[in-house]
């Protein structure tokens, strides 16, 4: 009976806590077990420059954040989207508002009221969490996946017996908060098909530019530049199936290349797309709110005495990181030319050549794929072993979407794992 389980949840972000809040509410006895000296440490990451829970968006339009996994999430949305997320922070004692740029934030702003609240519950409800637990994998991966797992811990190696097992490990970002990857090679070694790891919502290496003779910035431009925003731009990229992703907003330069938020929202179809080819171009639009006819008019005044540099700032706008990166990326003779120069304002190539590390990255993209798993999150393969949150195969944007499918597929871990439990196996 469901009362007299024990089920052990690896992993204390929100989708292993949310799976052991589910399983203690349904009389569970639960375990969480997590590698790092206290639980919800990526988390506490997240919030510190304001804890973006979820987004307040039309629902259709939340679910397409989420590509080509909207399918598989949906019904796990269903249960637990924004404003289900929105209420049980609410229970907890943590008001929410929603943004001006639709996205859903604590009153507060910060994570750590809300983890220490959720944390005090889950104790309450007599939730038992272990920390410094760092998992091993399994004693022996030829009997039930429930049995022998292994964990360091700072009084030696334990090994421990469940009824039931969570794994919610992330991906493989950040592995100084917890999540490395390292229980991609002891799934995979027992059949679970496991898509390969990629980073998400990251920066890019720059690759050969118009303006440069090698890859990269030039060094007088990563001198002057490097730290810099770049702000109040339009980015457009369009693969080589012709679907195109545009974004509005602001991006950051890099030592090696761009960042920010305006490129982690177009990273996946960037990334895919030097998978493919081995570079992408991104199209940058430094003016969007001119014409590409007005620019051309403005340019082609008569410059006189002044610079170019004074000429680009009166006439278009354009000074600082915007005219630096304009040099980059085109070649003198665009200067020459005020409709060139014009079109090159309106629709800059960054040529991209790499993303930057998995480890630097927000988050991962592939994991468990959800063809090995069941409705209940169950690896159909090893009754009894469940998956939720980032290690599983789904990828998302930045604005509270990663969160909210991280609680969201937390509690169907849960509720399947305690549903498992109470039927006939």
């Amino acid at each position: 009976m469901t009362r007299s389980a024990k089920v052990a949840v690896i992993g204390g972000g929100p989708a292993g806590l949310m799976a052991a809040e589910m399983l203690a509410d349904r009389g569970v006895s639960v375990d969480v077990y997590d590698a790092m000296p206290s639980p919800g440490r990526k988390f506490l990451l997240a919030g510190i420059g304001g804890l973006n829970l979820t987004h307040s968006e039309p629902s259709a339009a939340f679910l397409s954040r989420y590509r080509e996994r909207e399918s598989a999430l949906a019904p796990m949305l269903a249960h637990f989207g924004a404003a289900e997320l929105r209420a049980w922070a609410h229970a907890l004692g943590i008001e929410t508002f929603v943004g001006s740029s639709g996205r859903v934030f604590p009153t507060e702003m910060k994570a750590a009221p809300l983890l220490r609240a959720w944390l005090h519950r889950l104790r309450a409800a007599g939730v038992r969490l272990h920390v410094r637990h760092r998992w091993l994998g399994w004693q022996d991966s030829g009997r039930p996946p429930t049995e022998g797992l292994r964990f360091a811990t700072p009084e030696g190696e334990q090994l421990i017996t469940a009824d039931a097992v969570i794994l919610a490990l992330g991906g493989a970002s950040w592995a100084k908060l917890g999540s490395d990857g390292a229980w991609l090679p002891w799934l995979t070694g027992r059949g679970v098909a496991v898509a390969p790891l990629l980073p998400a919502n990251c920066g890019f290496d720059v690759g050969q530019l118009a303006g440069n003779a090698t890859p990269g910035w030039s060094e007088h431009f990563r001198g002057r530049f490097v730290g810099q925003p770049v702000k109040s731009v339009a980015a457009r990229f369009t693969d080589a199936h012709g679907k195109t992703s545009m974004r509005a907003g602001e991006c950051m330069i890099s030592a090696s290349g761009i960042e920010g938020g305006l490129i982690y929202a177009l990273s996946a179809p960037l990334r895919d797309a030097i998978a493919a080819t081995g570079a992408a171009t991104l199209h940058l639009d430094l003016a969007p709110g001119r014409s590409l006819e007005r620019l051309s008019e403005d340019l082609s005044r008569p410059r006189g005495a002044r610079s170019m540099a004074s000429h680009l700032q009166s006439k278009a706008g354009i000074e600082g990181v915007k005219a630096g990166l304009l040099r980059e990326c085109t070649t003198k003779e665009t200067f020459a030319d005020p409709a060139r120069l014009a079109a090159a304002i309106k629709a800059l190539p960054v040529r991209l050549a790499a993303p930057r590390p998995l480890d630097e990255a927000i988050s991962t993209a592939g994991g468990v794929r959800f063809e090995d798993l069941d409705e209940r999150l169950m690896v159909r393969a090893l009754p009894g072993l469940f998956c939720c949150g980032e290690m599983l195969d789904w990828e998302a944007p930045t604005g509270g979407y990663l969160l909210t499918a991280c609680f969201a597929t937390g509690r169907a871990a849960g509720v399947g794992a305690a549903a498992w439990l109470d039927g006939p196996k």
